[in-house]
């Protein structure tokens, strides 16, 4: 059985990556692309999308390439919690 504020505090501190992935394929899934139109357009293969996509460790000059291929912008928020 799994201690519930463990699994809490994991999903917490994974927050921003699955914030960034569900962003990035959402937008992706919107302009219709598949990963590999979205790969053609930034002149690399497909697996690199699919890691972009997982939201570790990606730079913000990545996500703006990835953001303009698909038409978009990236727009970081602060918020308090």
């Amino acid at each position: 059985m799994r201690d519930d504020t463990q699994y809490r505090e994991a999903y917490e501190a994974l927050g921003p990556e699955f914030t960034v992935a569900e962003a990035l394929v959402k937008a992706r899934s919107e302009a219709g692309m598949t990963q590999a139109d979205v790969a053609a357009l930034l002149g690399v293969k497909q697996p690199a999308v699919a890691r972009i996509e997982a939201g570790k460790n990606v730079s913000l000059k990545t996500l703006e390439k990835y953001a303009k291929a698909l038409g978009c912008r990236v727009r970081i928020d602060l918020v308090h919690i």
